[in-house]
């Protein structure tokens, strides 16, 4: 069974981070990451892009768990798992688990991170934010 207290708790950390990421997007907006006036600001968008998108990861894990439908083998298979049985549509899934891709490259480097294109998602926050409000929904059916 779902444990609707945590999955409302990692919601809410979501769109706390979502919000973060809003205000961070209003005060860059127009700026080149090689002309911050604060380095550590972009430091802070790409650590709270990390912690939105594992909210979601952990949602999708939780729900996938609590519901017996198995345990995706990779966090962007978590979302695959929640489409397949209609929490959220299948479009989102594959965009959230292109994000997934965007964390790993944030948190393990696996590529060097065009600081541009971190700011660039700064406004393609939507995702994120259906997410929350798909699966919100789904908890109320």
């Amino acid at each position: 069974m779902v444990d609707e207290g945590r999955v409302a708790r990692l919601l809410r950390g979501v769109e706390e981070r979502l919000d973060r990421l809003d205000d961070a997007g209003g005060r860059l907006a127009g700026a080149s990451p090689d002309a911050l006036p604060d380095a550590l600001l972009l430091d802070a968008v790409k650590y709270l892009f990390v912690t939105a998108i594992e909210g979601c990861v952990d949602v999708g894990h939780h729900v996938a768990a609590s519901e017996r439908w198995g345990a995706p083998d990779t966090n962007a298979a978590a979302f695959t798992v929640l489409a397949e049985h209609g929490v959220i549509d299948t479009q989102l899934a594959a965009r959230l688990g292109q994000a997934v891709g965007f964390r790993n490259v944030l948190v393990h480097q696996y590529a060097v991170v065009d600081d541009q294109r971190v700011m660039a998602y700064l406004e393609e926050l939507g995702d994120l934010r259906a997410f929350v409000q798909q699966v919100s929904r789904w908890m109320t059916r």
